[in-house]
């Protein structure tokens, strides 16, 4: 097989901040003289220039009305370059979002944006397909099943691993190629990520239970930073010696991916030209250890913690909120919490980084007040800002140090709080996290590896009553419930109404809805609210409230406020499990009497 085409585009000129999918319509001779080259090189297999050339990643150039075109015209590219001394296989990589269970976009639309790709692709005349740089089975299966729908040609499926040899969501080679070989792959290989010496360990691994053909296509090594620069340092020799042991080891097809180059393919072919593979390979299902992992059932409800013990046999329940420090000393909270806990507060929730603004981490915060107050708390989690990863090792440490409530939030954009430069990432949303939390609960993670002893979370989500889009928001809260959820908490209510008319959205909801309550204290603070904060929305009526009562002074306006929270309590008292009471500026005295006639009323 062929090499490297992005970093081979690189190093003729082309900058990094353009589609190098596009380079097929724009300058295709530049192309054309990659592909030729690795042809000269001795390559029997060249990949399309096509690995981003899906309408998601093409969407970023404004170019995903072509995507269709692109790879057509790709596949003509390298045609011409090949002049029939090789095959030509359609490149299709990832589609650089995640799609359910982790993320909003469905395994059939995946499907549909692989369809354009692929449509392109057979329309140019490919022999073939390389599914390529995967993590994700799930993603790619429902590329496979686009080109399946499309094509009967040969599929290559090729994974992407790390130095443990296994996926980024945990994944094993043998788990890989089980799965992959069930779908009916032709070759089921790896590329990408990693050089040579761990991806020769992944083949031998997977050539261990399967007897499909492997191909593998690993980097020249790790770049290493030279000046300002990225470097690929393994060798052509180097490569080519490894190659020859993962033929040896059981693979067909063996090439490059990032920073090899037309020498390394030449010294590959040089040497690996007589090598054959072992003619005696392990048939499927003769691995001794079996890889499938059992999901555990989920500790119920009542059992997971005090918080889940009264939702799951309906008592009414509170909750108040508290904002960790912006330094680290804890003192101020923990008093806070212990009046809290003084007023028969069922739980404690803890913001974390609310509007965006830095302050102690609500994990640690947590365990400070359970361990020193002897309450249960619900963490603020948000998905913002942090990988799939970082958030499973948070919580799997969260479940150790008997943090049991969580409140999943996909969280703010950071130029919402005092740094607007700062930079955000969403790896995956609130959904795709809680289908993260309930698999932990059934003892496994994402890429369907054993945790051990399953984790006892009582997930919350939160849903915005006052959502323009009530469809979209419904929509959001099902797949939430669907997803694991236990409980719901709602945006802050001011007008009962607006929650009694999303709730005819889902009357077929079965998790309890917590309502937010949030105690006014000044005009001000009202109208900014209402203008400034997505999701909370203040009827007039109770901003001209607020006002004639701030007329009267600063007492009778926080009065005023707690009244109103009260009306809108009564209002929607027989819709609602519990309530969650906002703590404005802190503004503890009155939500601790807002409390406290609640629960006199309750």
């Amino acid at each position: 097989m062929d090499g490297a085409m992005g970093t081979e585009l690189y190093a003729s000129g082309v900058f990094v901040n353009v589609s190098y999918d596009g380079l097929n319509l724009e300058t295709p001779d530049v192309v054309e003289t990659v592909h030729r080259n690795y042809v000269n090189a001795g390559a029997e297999v060249i990949e399309t220039n096509t690995f981003g050339a899906n309408p998601v990643k093409l969407s970023s150039y404004g170019l995903a009305d072509r995507t269709e075109e692109i790879n057509h015209a790709a596949v003509g590219l390298a045609r011409r370059s090949a002049q029939g001394r090789t095959l030509v296989v359609g490149a299709i990589g990832p589609l650089g979002i995640r799609i359910e269970p982790l993320g909003p976009t469905s395994r059939e639309e995946a499907q549909e944006f692989y369809k354009r790709q692929v449509d392109g692709l057979v329309e140019g005349g490919v022999d073939g397909f390389v599914l390529e740089t995967f993590s994700d089975l799930n993603e790619m299966e429902q590329a496979f099943k686009a080109v399946r729908s499309r094509s009967p040609l040969p599929v290559i499926c090729q994974v992407t691993v790390g130095d443990d040899a296994c996926t980024s969501y945990g994944t094993s080679p043998e788990d890989v190629a089980t799965e992959v070989a069930s779908w009916g792959a032709s070759v089921i290989g790896l590329n990408c990520s990693v050089g040579p010496a761990v991806m020769l360990e992944a083949v031998e691994r997977m050539a261990e239970v399967t007897d499909l053909p492997l191909s593998a296509q690993p980097n020249a090594g790790l770049p290493r930073a030279v000046g300002d620069r990225k470097i690929y340092l393994a060798s052509p020799k180097y490569m080519a010696q490894y190659a020859r042991r993962m033929i040896e080891a059981g693979a067909r097809f063996v090439g490059g991916c990032c920073g090899t180059s037309p020498e390394h393919i030449r010294s590959i072919r040089a040497l690996v030209g007589g090598v054959r593979p072992p003619s005696t390979r392990a048939r499927p299902g003769s691995h001794a250890e079996s890889h499938d992992t059992p999901i555990q059932p989920e500790v119920p409800l009542g059992e997971r913690s005090v918080w889940g013990r009264q939702i799951a046999e309906g008592t009414f329940v509170t909750s108040v909120e508290v904002t960790p420090p912006k330094g680290w000393n804890a003192e101020i909270l923990l008093g806070q919490c212990r009046r809290i806990q003084a007023a028969e507060a069922n739980t404690v929730n803890v913001l974390d980084h609310p509007h965006a603004h830095t302050r102690m981490s609500a994990l640690p915060a947590a365990m400070l007040i359970e361990r020193e107050v002897e309450i249960e708390t619900i963490v603020h989690y948000p998905c913002r800002d942090r990988n799939m990863t970082r958030m499973i090792s948070d919580l799997l440490g969260a479940a150790a140090a008997g943090l049991h409530n969580l409140l999943l939030v996909t969280g703010r954009p950071p130029a919402m709080g005092p740094y607007p430069d700062s930079t955000a990432s969403l790896d995956i949303d609130s959904i795709g996290l809680t289908n993260v939390v309930h698999g932990l609960n059934r003892g496994v993670d994402p890429g369907g590896n054993a945790i051990g002893v399953p984790t006892r979370f009582v997930i919350g989500v939160r849903v915005s009553q006052v959502a323009v889009d009530q469809d979209r928001e419904a929509g959001r809260l099902n797949w939430k419930v669907d997803a694991g959820a236990d409980f719901v908490i709602t945006r802050p209510v001011f007008d009962a109404e607006r929650l009694h008319s999303f709730l005819e959205h889902v009357p077929e909801l079965s998790v309890p809805i917590i309502a937010s309550l949030r105690p006014l204290t000044s005009l001000r603070e009202a109208e900014f609210l209402h203008n400034e904060i997505p999701g909370i929305q203040i009827p007039d009526r109770v901003l001209a409230r607020i006002a004639n009562a701030e007329a009267h002074g600063e007492d009778a306006a926080r009065a005023e406020g707690i009244s109103i929270a009260m009306e809108a309590f009564a209002a929607v008292r027989d819709s609602i499990a519990g309530v969650h009471i906002h703590v404005a500026d802190g503004n503890l005295d009155g939500a601790l009497e807002l409390l406290s006639e609640i629960r006199d009323s309750a």
